[in-house]
């Protein structure tokens, strides 16, 4: 609740509230536009007063809807109010398992519900696409889902029967209308339109890559390449550059898009023993995260961050100019941080487990106060807890045997509830009885990680589960946006 406010959202919506005015949509011409933030500022001049101590009452009785939410999310995303009532599994298709096709599966986890941790629902959308991640539009009516070896985009509607997720669309022509960007990695919320980072292009199918543009109806609108030695853009710190994509965040009070890097189609379509048995291959990763402006979509700074820096989690304080990421290859938590000068610095500030025990930290979730990250290690298959209160000196405090392997965690907005899904590629996933395929829940007490409910999907023969996201009946009002950056 209070970081919701703290990132402004809360706030434009409680001053449209107070005017019975919400606008769903951004607006679409410059008159509008203009129309629009003039308002905003009439509004904000005219009940300014009132909106603090208004705010206050609201916080003592309970007048605000609490909003909740996976804790990655996009800040500029509709929230659900209350807590989560499905898990959406996006699922890699197994040959000669089920249908054999990727799937969008949906979980019950509402309390008290007679299908509590089972699954409701199945959506096939046809063959093997290399099912990765996903997201939302902000206005989260659709759910993209991504395919990184096919380049497919898969679109569903998640409002009309949140519990029925129905497919809608699919983007075919993604390499084509983006100029030759390929291995689309998810899909980030950002207003009326959809950011999708890559891993990958057609010319070589290497690490070079881009931030691709789409309208929340499925339009095309723009490709940004990541900046290399030949072409940094601009950016500070081009000796660094490779062009290599994986995550993009946005922390939008500080107009800043931060990237992260992996590696392209040759590695990630190979299998994982013949990959790391390739000298050369190995050399072929991601060792950059860059900093943008992010109205401008310009790259402004190149970090080194050696060893495939991966998931990207700002933190929600409004006073917390950083973000952490995991290094997959060198087993470190690392910090992007804006020093006392304003500078953005980038910096190892701990390790994850033994690196030569092929630990292999592959995600991370930051609790929403800012003190606790999980870390979650597909080589041994421990999920690692980390005090984060000093982000200069985490110390961690917890672990826990997840499975075999594991891939991805999303924790909820309170920090009571957190799952975890063991795929992370299909030919990089083990081998015999170490390749276990599930979604597990756990509620966590500050201190210890407890069981709640185990779904296996090869049991099931759902197939390999990966990204997760939540979903709900219940939404909070769309927020105002006086334009698309």
């Amino acid at each position: 609740m209070t970081s919701g406010w703290q990132n402004g959202n809360m706030r434009q919506l409680w001053r449209a509230r107070l005017q019975g005015t919400v606008a769903n949509r951004c607006p679409t011409n410059t008159s509008n536009m203009k129309t629009s933030i003039s308002t905003q500022l009439h509004i904000a001049k005219v009940s300014g007063a009132i909106l603090a101590s208004t705010f206050v009452l609201a916080l003592t009785f309970g007048l605000i809807p609490a909003r909740a939410d996976e804790t990655c999310s996009s800040p500029y995303l509709a929230r659900i109010e209350g807590q989560e009532e499905f898990v959406y599994v996006w699922t890699l298709g197994v040959e000669g398992l089920g249908d054999g096709a990727d799937k969008l599966v949906t979980v019950d986890v509402k309390p008290g519900s007679p299908n509590y941790g089972k699954v409701v629902n199945a959506s096939s959308v046809g063959g093997r696409n290399e099912a990765h991640h996903g997201g939302f539009t902000d206005d989260r009516r659709q759910l993209w889902l991504a395919g990184l070896e096919s380049s497919r985009v898969f679109i569903f509607d998640v409002h009309t029967d949140p519990a029925k997720p129905r497919q809608i669309k699919t983007i075919d022509n993604f390499v084509e209308a983006t100029g030759g960007a390929i291995g689309p990695h998810g899909a980030y919320a950002l207003p009326g339109r959809v950011l999708i980072p890559c891993l990958s292009n057609a010319k070589d199918h290497g690490g070079r890559t881009a931030l691709v543009e789409y309208s929340n109806d499925g339009n095309y609108v723009a490709t940004h390449w990541l900046p290399t030695k030949d072409d940094a853009r601009g950016a500070a710190d081009a000796k660094f550059a490779d062009g290599y994509g994986y995550d993009a965040r946005v922390l939008p009070r500080k107009n800043a898009l931060l990237t992260s890097s992996f590696t392209g189609w040759n590695n990630y379509t190979m299998d994982f023993g013949k990959l790391t048995a390739d000298p050369e291959a190995m050399k072929h990763f991601g060792s950059t995260m860059v900093m943008w402006d992010f109205h401008a979509r310009q790259p402004k700074k190149i970090f080194e961050v050696p060893g495939a820096p991966l998931e990207i989690r700002w933190a929600w304080g409004d006073k917390h100019n950083y973000a952490f990421t995991a290094t997959a290859l060198t087993s470190k938590l690392w910090l992007v941080y804006q020093d006392d000068r304003g500078e953005w610095q980038a910096k190892d500030v701990a390790p994850i487990g033994d690196v030569k025990g092929g630990v292999l930290p592959v995600d991370i979730s930051l609790s929403a106060d800012d003190k606790t990250l999980f870390v979650d290690c597909f080589g041994d298959g421990k999920c690692r807890v980390f005090n984060v209160s000093d982000p200069q000196k985490p110390k961690q405090i917890y672990e826990k045997q997840i499975g075999k392997q594991v891939n991805m965690v999303s924790q909820s907005w309170d920090g009571k509830r957190l799952y975890f899904t063991s795929s992370l590629l299909a030919r990089w996933d083990k081998k015999g009885a170490d390749n276990e395929q599930f979604l597990r829940a756990y509620t966590w007490d500050g201190k210890e990680l407890k069981p709640q409910f185990d779904l296996d999907f090869t049991a099931l023969k759902l197939g390999r589960p990966h990204h997760m996201l939540f979903g709900a009946t219940k939404l909070g009002a769309n927020r105002m946006v006086a334009s698309v950056p």
